[in-house]
C-alpha cells in the first residue's frame, strides 16, 4: 500500500490558551481550519473566518457519556449557523470548521457537509446528530475535482486536531507490513493490526453472540459499545456467532478483544502466527534498536 504523503500543519493559538482559539493551516493549501470552544463562541465571533463560507463539525459526549457525538453542517457564513447551534444543539463542546476565502462558494461546502456526513455513517465510529442525508448538489467537473482534494485534506488535518471520525480502518486490510494478530475464545476467532488509528479488528471477524455476566457488572461501556455496534450494522448475525460487517478501530486492543469475546480481556488475547501475544511484540520492539 502507498504511504501517505507528508505534510505541515501551522497552528497558531490565537488568545494563548492551548485550549482556546486555534487556527490552522496546511503548507501549499489555501484553507484554513478554526477550532473552538463553545464556552468562547462569544469572544470569537466577531472575527473575520466566522463570516465566511465553510463546513463545520460540532463534536461532544453522547448524552449516556460513553464515546462521542458529531454534527457536521454547512454554513453561508458558518456564524449564523453557530448561532442558531448555541440556542439549538447542547451537546457539542467545541467545533472545528473549514473556510477558504474566495474559494469555496455555497455548492462547495454542501457537497463538502454530504461527503463528510456519507464517510462518517460508513466509518459508523462516532454517533451522527445528523438526520437525513444531504443530496449532493450538481457541480462543474473542475469544481468536483476541487472540491475532492479539498476534502482530503480536512481528512487529513481533522485527526491531528482529535476528530477520528472518519478512520474506517478500511486500509488496514491492505497494509502488507503489519503484523495480523488472531484472537480465539468462547468459540470465535478475529483477526486485527494494531496500526497508528487505533486497533482493527478486520472484516469477517466473529465476536461472541453474547457476553458474560462479569463483563455487565464490571465494564458497561463494552456492553454499551457491543450494543451500539450492533445497532449499526458494524456486529451482525453469524453462525452461531456475530460477525463484523466490515474493519472496524478500537481506541485499544483490550476493548477490541473485550467486545470480540463479551468478557474481561486484554493484550495477551491477540497473538501473532508464531504465538507471540501483543504484549510480547510490543515488548520486543520497544526494545528493537536494529
Amino acid at each position: 500500500m502507498a504511504k501517505s504523503a507528508a505534510f505541515s500543519l501551522r497552528i497558531f493559538v490565537a488568545d494563548g490558551d492551548p485550549d482556546g482559539l486555534q487556527l490552522v493551516e496546511r503548507t501549499n493549501w489555501i484553507g484554513k481550519a478554526v477550532v473552538f470552544p463553545r464556552s468562547q463562541w462569544t469572544a470569537v465571533r466577531s472575527r473575520p473566518e466566522f463570516q465566511q463560507t465553510g463546513v463545520y463539525l460540532l463534536v461532544g459526549p453522547k448524552p449516556d457519556g460513553l464515546g462521542d457525538m458529531l454534527y457536521i453542517g454547512e454554513g453561508d457564513p458558518v456564524a449564523d449557523r453557530f448561532a442558531s447551534h448555541i440556542k439549538e444543539k447542547e451537546f457539542w463542546i467545541r467545533a472545528v470548521f473549514f473556510v477558504a476565502p474566495g474559494f469555496l462558494n455555497k455548492a462547495h461546502v454542501q457537497l463538502l457537509e454530504a461527503r463528510l456526513i456519507a464517510k462518517a455513517r460508513e466509518a459508523k465510529l462516532v454517533a451522527l446528530d445528523n438526520g437525513n442525508q444531504p443530496t449532493e448538489p450538481t457541480l462543474s467537473e473542475a469544481d468536483f475535482a476541487d472540491m475532492e482534494v479539498f476534502l482530503s485534506n480536512i481528512l487529513g488535518i481533522l485527526p491531528v486536531l482529535g476528530v477520528d471520525a472518519f478512520n474506517s480502518g478500511a486500509s488496514a486490510s491492505e497494509a502488507d507490513g503489519d503484523l495480523v494478530f488472531n484472537c480465539s475464545g468462547r468459540g470465535v476467532n478475529a483477526r486485527g493490526r494494531d496500526t497508528a488509528q487505533g486497533f482493527v479488528v478486520l472484516h469477517h471477524s466473529e465476536a461472541s453472540a453474547d457476553v458474560v455476566d462479569s463483563l455487565e457488572k464490571h465494564f458497561p461501556n463494552v456492553v454499551a459499545l457491543r450494543s451500539d455496534l450492533i445497532k449499526n450494522g458494524v456486529l451482525v448475525p453469524g453462525s452461531g456467532s456475530l460477525r463484523f460487517s466490515q474493519d472496524y478501530v478500537f481506541n485499544s486492543p483490550s476493548l477490541a478483544a473485550a467486545v470480540v469475546l463479551g468478557r474481561s480481556s486484554g493484550l495477551t488475547d491477540w497473538k501473532d502466527a508464531r504465538g507471540r501475544t501483543l504484549r510480547d511484540v510490543q515488548a520486543e520492539q520497544a526494545t528493537d534498536r536494529s
